[in-house]
């Protein structure tokens, strides 16, 4: 059997190593959440740290101590931030009684398992013994179940960032062993009062006003390929920020539905285009064929850009003038990626804009989210496991 050596992105090594070394995970946990061996993510977090910032010069504190200080100030932090919350979030239960307060401080613990008992016993004054008794009061085999479901929920709610509904978080609980009933995952979500991230609207972006030729819409909105690499799709988008627009290019796989190439930049030209392209290309490498969709935006219209598609072996396609249904995966894509994280955030520069897409794209969306339309398997992973069957 032929064996496909698999090809990862900087980006997508960068986040994977700042999972270990920025936000404290085990290597273990970290290459589990992407879906990558563990032994290739340790030969990344060892390279990274014996990089120029993990050198120091004569005098100063190592790296170990600098990372201990950190995580100290950190924690203190936590607490702090921890205890203003817990007097926010208890509001009307601050004055009244001593069961309700024990009830607040369990459901507490269900959606937000980080908070200590003690430290909420102590901010609503109670007992912390008092409160372990009242819990001793058992309840029914049923209520038990549905208690273990509810943290089980609120985990998944949490790990998938407020974006899956009752059929994803169904398959994420069977993914971990728990098969429960569609109907019983609403109920216990609606009794923890959960909710998907509001969709918003959103306008395009690129101009079609212009004298450049413009391509045959070759897939008419048939979007079925049957293999990789068969159909990618492209477009811009744009990020609000308060230094102003950062703009967002990207390539989709119709097939796997994988982002596969993407750039950001402060402004919306050929040059974007053109890097998300390349980005594609040198981390796929595609037989010639493809079709290459797009809208006819003066950014792939270009004859530069248009030289460079056919440089590459692909046949270039193009949305008629003002359909947004005929580059619909991208239209997709863009929608999900802004209910999802950019609507719920307020970014102060286009660095920190950067940051988060690029996160979000390599490790939650092309790693982690489960699509529905490829059998809810993340789009990488799907994309592995087809290739790997169409090598045996």
């Amino acid at each position: 059997m032929k064996t496909l050596k698999k090809t990862y992105t900087p980006e997508l090594k960068e986040e994977a190593v700042k999972l270990v070394l920025a936000q404290g995970l085990s290597i273990e946990q970290a290459a589990a959440r992407v879906s990558i061996p563990k032994g290739t993510l340790a030969n990344w977090v060892a390279a990274a740290k014996r990089g120029p910032a993990a050198t120091t010069a004569p005098g100063s504190r190592s790296v170990a101590e600098l990372e201990a200080e950190n995580a100290q100030l950190r924690k203190q932090l936590a607490q702090a931030e921890m205890e203003r919350d817990i007097v926010k979030k208890a509001g009307g239960v601050l004055c009244a009684r001593v069961a309700a307060k024990y009830a607040w401080i369990k459901t507490m613990r269900l959606n937000f398992p980080d908070y200590p008992v003690k430290l909420m016993c102590q901010v609503l004054d109670v007992s912390r013994s008092g409160y372990y008794d009242w819990l001793r009061a058992k309840p029914s085999t049923r209520k038990q179940d549905d208690e273990r479901l509810k943290v089980l929920i609120s985990a998944v709610h949490r790990q998938t960032r407020e974006t899956y509904g009752v059929p994803r978080i169904k398959r994420e609980l069977a993914a971990q062993g728990h098969e429960v009933g569609r109907d019983r995952v609403r109920r216990l979500r609606q009794e923890l009062n959960l909710r998907c991230k509001q969709r918003r609207k959103f306008i395009a972006t690129t101009n079609s006003n212009h004298n450049l030729p413009v391509a045959e819409n070759l897939l008419e909105q048939r979007f079925a390929p049957r293999r990789p690499d068969e159909v990618w799709v492209t477009d811009i988008t744009y990020i609000p920020t308060a230094e102003g627009w950062l703009y967002l290019a990207g390539v989709k796989d119709v097939f796997t539905c994988e982002i596969v190439g993407y750039a950001m930049g402060e402004r919306m030209t050929q040059d974007l285009t053109t890097q998300a392209l390349w980005r594609a290309v040198s981390y796929k490498r595609p037989a010639p064929g493809l079709i290459h969709h797009s809208d006819r935006g003066s950014q792939y219209c270009a004859h530069a850009y248009q030289e460079l598609v056919a440089q590459f072996g692909m046949r270039a396609s193009m949305s008629r003038r003002g359909n947004c249904y005929d580059n619909a995966p991208m239209e997709s894509f863009w929608g999900t990626l802004k209910n999802e994280l950019v609507h719920h955030r307020r970014y102060a520069t286009r660095a920190e804009a950067k940051a988060s897409i690029q996160e979000y794209i390599e490790i939650f969306y092309n790693r982690q989210r489960r699509h529905s339309r490829i059998g809810f398997v993340p789009p990488a992973l799907f994309a592995e496991s087809f290739s790997e069957q169409q090598a045996a």
